[in-house]
């Protein structure tokens, strides 16, 4: 059975997660046509998403945590199309 994590904790991990896509060495030919490459990038960044998709269906949600979660699913979008376009 796998443990509770707040949310708070879920938008730090994805934050981290982001991150790590940002931080993956970019190969030789720029990445583009390693897909080896586009899908690590394209696997943090989901993992990142589906790490506080549900947050702002809780009862407990703030609007703030809303808001956090938001601007993570924003992070992820333009780390995508920085990192990959």
């Amino acid at each position: 059975m796998s443990r509770f994590i707040p949310a708070p904790e879920k938008i730090q991990q994805a934050r981290a997660l982001i991150q790590k896509a940002r931080d993956l060495p970019v190969p030789a030919d720029g990445g583009r046509s390693d897909f080896s490459y586009i899908a690590q990038v394209k696997a943090y960044l989901q993992e990142a998403r589906d790490l506080v998709k549900f947050i702002p269906r809780t009862p407990s949600a703030t609007a703030d945590l809303k808001a956090q979660v938001s601007q993570i699913f924003q992070e992820a979008d333009q780390a995508d199309r920085e990192i990959l376009h």
